[in-house]
């Protein structure tokens, strides 16, 4: 990494990298790596955002566009509201009179607004390629296997199931089957507590099983709650009985699936030692995806919510490094010229499924709902939004919600 003592205005774009997607093409071996069904607009088109300013105004209030923060900028130019996953589902089920909810994001959010919006109205996600790597890392026969391992074990009847938001509405389901909640990043404290309530407290000796995101869960049992990481387990589905035995099992608190955010996961503690050496006074300020140590050696930690309060609020004159992803990151140095704003890596590193989600894309989606075509609609199965539901409703249920 080499950052350089900027002017306040100034910000410095990371190298390129060869990562982002540039949104076309199939993934054969995907179950949602498919091709438009019609003509794609190019990228090159000049009449593209006249186009999208045209479709948008034709469907009027039929339509509510959701961009989430790590979207890039031409496509968050045409969202009625940003935010992250849950404020957008939340803001999405508080639009009952949309007939269509344009979810510019990925599928496990747009998963979660068809969950919390009525029959009557339709999530459209523009491009069905929009995964999440951290979702598809648990997959619902790996989590009902590894239920059966703590069966085995003799601890599941101690073990409530918590799952992050970044996954897939069949985690949801099963979380919601077995009596546990769904978390944001901003609330997992609270969850977790509440979890270990219903088995003993903190102090006591249930467990939670954690999914995905192990760096979540694990920073927040050790940042917020106290425990330690010897109390911290990872279950690895590859593995036959998660690579742990039914000691290590029945001695854990906190059994944390082994899944990772692809972009978070790539900050390093040297990153931050070389923030600091680079602009002396820096403040590093990361999201709890991150691993554990490069948490430990921050300044502050924070949801992405969290991370634009904290820019907002920041004395003018102030050097900030950012451990998120680089297009909210480039947005707040847009937004905050009096401020330095650095990005905590080298190379650029985008959410890949995110950006899949292009003008193209939003364009085509949008004309097509103009033409009377319902394109790319995310339906989930009855019985699995039941039961994610109930997970969901106890996540709205926890305090600070």
């Amino acid at each position: 990494m080499s950052l350089t003592v900027t002017p306040p205005s100034a910000f410095n774009e990371p190298a390129p990298s060869a990562l982002l997607l540039l949104g076309r093409g199939a993934d054969l071996a995907s179950e949602r790596g498919v091709e438009c069904p019609g003509d794609l607009p190019a990228a090159s088109d000049p009449d593209l955002v006249d186009r999208a300013r045209a479709a948008r105004a034709a469907l009027g209030d039929r339509a509510f566009v959701l961009g989430h923060h790590y979207q890039r900028d031409e496509v968050i130019d045409f969202a009625d509201v940003t935010g992250d996953s849950f404020k957008l589902a939340r803001e999405a089920a508080a639009r009952p009179e949309a007939e269509f909810i344009l979810f510019c994001g990925v599928h496990f959010m747009a998963e979660s607004a068809d969950i919390l919006t009525s029959d009557a109205q339709q999530v459209v996600l523009p491009d069905l390629a929009a995964g999440c790597s951290m979702a598809d890392m648990a997959a619902i026969h790996q989590v009902e296997d590894a239920w059966d391992v703590l069966v085995d074990a003799g601890v599941a009847e101690d073990t409530v199931p918590v799952t992050y938001m970044n996954s897939s509405a069949a985690i949801k389901a099963f979380t919601g089957r077995h009596g546990g909640t769904v978390c944001t990043s901003s609330n997992a404290h609270v969850a977790l507590r509440w979890a270990f309530d219903r088995v003993g407290g903190v102090e006591g000796s249930g467990k939670v099983l954690f999914m995905p995101d192990q760096h979540l869960g694990r920073n927040t049992a050790v940042r917020q709650l106290g425990l330690s990481l010897d109390d911290c387990v990872v279950f690895d589905p590859r593995k036959p009985g998660g690579g742990l035995t039914a000691q290590e099992l029945r001695d854990a608190r906190m059994i944390l699936w082994r899944g990772h955010c692809s972009v978070h996961g790539r900050f390093t503690e040297r990153n931050v030692v070389e923030a600091r050496a680079a602009v002396p006074g820096i403040n590093v300020i990361v999201h709890p995806e991150c691993r554990h140590e490069v948490v430990a050696a921050a300044d502050q930690v924070g949801s992405t919510e969290h991370i634009i309060k904290a820019l907002d609020a920041a004395e003018p004159g102030s050097a900030w490094a950012i451990g998120t992803e680089l297009n909210l990151v480039r947005r707040l140095a847009n937004a905050h010229p009096d401020k330095q704003v650095h990005y905590l890596d080298s190379t650029v590193c985008f959410c890949s499924t995110m950006n899949r989600i292009d003008l193209p894309h939003l364009v085509w989606a949008m004309e097509s709902l103009v033409a009377g075509r319902v394109v790319n609609r995310i339906v989930v199965d009855p019985d699995d939004a039941r039961w994610a539901r109930a997970a969901l409703d106890q996540m709205l249920a926890l305090p600070g919600i």
